[in-house]
């Protein structure tokens, strides 16, 4: 007869990284900004579109079981999330970078790929924005990792970002930002007989498009906000794709802060520098429907959400799909629970 091995419930459990459900955690804050703000989709009022986001991504973190402070957070309006902030009932201390609403005017006009975005780190493990309003930035996949070098020429990083891929330069497909800046960049891009796809406004979404499968995006490429790059970076590191970033010193005061700092103006920066932290956790909820993710359906008593939930440390990238009976009368929420 088997010998029956009975358990030793007196031994201590295995040991889990702190960081397990971190991911899990923000997500909660992504969902109730993203059932927040998408009510107010096309209605054309970004402020009113900021605002929402902020003030019900703040409420959400208030709760959450960790000591956060504040390293990214949404910027105008009356938002009390600025940069330093700290957040949370909790005693694990986390970095945290915030963005409510990643394309205010992708939802002010109706359009899509606007996404709340909320992501965590060790402490020390997401960088500072550099004293810069905007980056230069090139992202790809994983599979052209290694292949770019943002000193180098635009020409050049997409013929070696094809030869990585294994495929033709004409089979790439860009994505940019719509901006008289990058029109010399567009064209030079276009010379080499590449599609390009525009977008108005949300360059964290362009990157993270750049490594998801299936998108039908292979490169994002051009100028946009520094804040955005490092969020960015947080989600590459989950994703497995590669960015590198330079400053865009537009005038000397810019330069000698830049220099201050510590850095070269000229210097490339990588994902890894800024976001060095390895218990990255970001969780991104769609707002208005893309390329990646869903927008916010809202049907009879209930709404619909689509997230990533991802992880840097194992590489996790969860796909979410939520029902929320947030509409529901006290007596109907009372059945469902």
């Amino acid at each position: 007869m088997a010998e029956t091995v009975v358990p030793d419930l007196t031994a201590p459990p295995a040991r889990v990284g702190r960081d397990r459900h971190r991911g899990l955690e923000l997500l909660r804050a992504t969902e109730a900004a993203a059932l927040s703000v998408g009510r107010w989709l096309g209605r054309g009022d970004k402020s009113g579109t900021r605002d929402a986001g902020q003030l019900v991504m703040e409420e959400a973190l208030v709760g959450m079981p960790f000591d956060g402070r504040v390293v990214i957070g949404p910027e105008g309006g009356n938002s009390n999330l600025a940069p330093g902030r700290r957040i949370g009932v909790g005693r694990d201390r986390v970095d945290l970078a915030i963005i409510p609403v990643d394309g205010l005017s992708l939802v002010s006009r109706g359009l899509s790929q606007a996404l709340s975005i909320a992501a965590a780190a060790e402490p020390g493990g997401i960088l500072s924005p550099p004293p810069v309003a905007y980056m230069h930035k090139i992202a790809v996949g994983p599979a052209a990792r290694g292949a770019v070098d943002i000193a180098d020429t635009p020409e050049n990083n997409l013929r070696r970002i094809a030869f990585a891929m294994d495929v033709q330069v004409q089979d790439l497909t860009v994505i940019m930002l719509d901006r008289p800046r990058h029109q010399t960049l567009l064209e030079r891009v276009r010379s080499l007989g590449i599609r390009v796809a525009l977008i108005s406004d949300g360059d964290v979404g362009a990157a993270m498009m750049a490594a998801w499968p299936g998108s039908g995006i292979d490169v994002m490429i051009g100028s946009g906000g520094t804040q955005e790059a490092i969020v960015a970076a947080c989600a590459m590191r989950c994703l497995g794709g590669e960015l590198h970033c330079r400053p865009w010193v537009r005038h000397e005061d810019e330069a000698v802060a830049v220099r201050a700092a510590g850095l070269d103006p000229e210097q490339t920066i990588t994902m890894e520098q800024l976001v060095p932290g390895r218990q990255v956790s970001i969780a991104v909820t769609g707002i208005s429907g893309g390329g990646m993710l869903r927008g916010v359906q809202y049907h009879n008593w209930w709404a619909e959400t689509h997230s990533l939930v991802m992880r840097a440390q194992s590489g996790t990238v969860r796909e979410i799909r939520t029902k929320h009976h947030v509409a529901l009368p006290p007596e109907g929420a009372r059945r469902v629970r």
